[in-house]
């Protein structure tokens, strides 16, 4: 299994194989938070704008996401898995957009599979794609805005690659990584309460989740859904 590491927008339009797209702080753990709280399925887009007319239109019941990391206007939830812990998701399509993570699915044309990515739900992730015995994985990074690096989604990268390759790296060494972080600091800063420190708590929760997040195209949208591999 050849297994390349990949970051930030053009990372994921290059990725080829069965491609991961990590957005640890926050969308792809709260995405797996409305799972474990029994959410049928989440259609991933790009733009604000897309979401709320998929709604509209009756493909989805709940907007949720975010830009600068705040709930946009017309949404019904931010992009916090905090905050999810409290929502009625059972038995709803979510719609999400957020400016990395679902923009990095939306780039990813050129995989043949793709899974979400987050610390949370990284060795199940890793357990479906041994399964799968892909030749090649392409893990993106996507960082922050899908612009600039972020210690968070390189540390999630590197966790994968390592645990593709059977080795397991202590939690929290790891943690201690992403905490020393920029984008970690937003978490602890009272004049950016959209950042909740349970959030930054929750994402940094490495393998608390058994079921991994697999994404397709059905009927033209890109849908992710729960994935159990037992």
């Amino acid at each position: 299994m050849e297994i390349r590491i990949a970051s930030l927008y053009r990372g994921a339009q290059e990725a080829q194989g069965t491609v991961v797209i990590i957005d640890v702080f926050r969308a792809f753990t709260t995405a797996a938070v409305a799972f474990s709280k029994g959410a049928e399925k989440i259609v991933l887009v790009a733009e604000v704008d897309e979401a709320l007319k998929l709604r509209a239109d009756g493909k989805g019941d709940i907007c949720m996401g975010e830009v600068d990391g705040i709930r946009p206007d017309g949404f019904d939830l931010g992009n916090s898995p905090y905050e999810m812990l409290e929502a009625e998701v059972a038995g709803k399509t979510l719609i999400q957009s957020t400016r990395a993570g679902t923009v990095g699915m939306s780039a990813a044309v050129n995989a043949s599979q793709i899974y979400a990515g987050s610390f949370a739900i990284a060795e199940a992730t890793v357990n479906a794609i041994l399964r799968d015995a892909p030749e090649l994985v392409t893990i993106v990074a996507m960082g922050a805005e899908a612009l600039v690096q972020a210690d968070e989604d390189e540390q999630c990268a590197l966790y994968l690659r390592n645990l593709l390759q059977g080795r397991k790296p202590d939690h929290s060494a790891v943690r201690s990584l992403v905490l020393a972080g920029a984008e970690a600091q937003k978490y602890a800063n009272p004049e950016q309460p959209q950042y909740h420190p349970e959030d930054r708590d929750m994402a940094l929760q490495i393998d608390s989740v058994d079921f991994a997040i697999r994404v397709a195209r059905e009927n033209g949208l890109l849908v992710a859904r729960r994935h159990d591999i037992n």
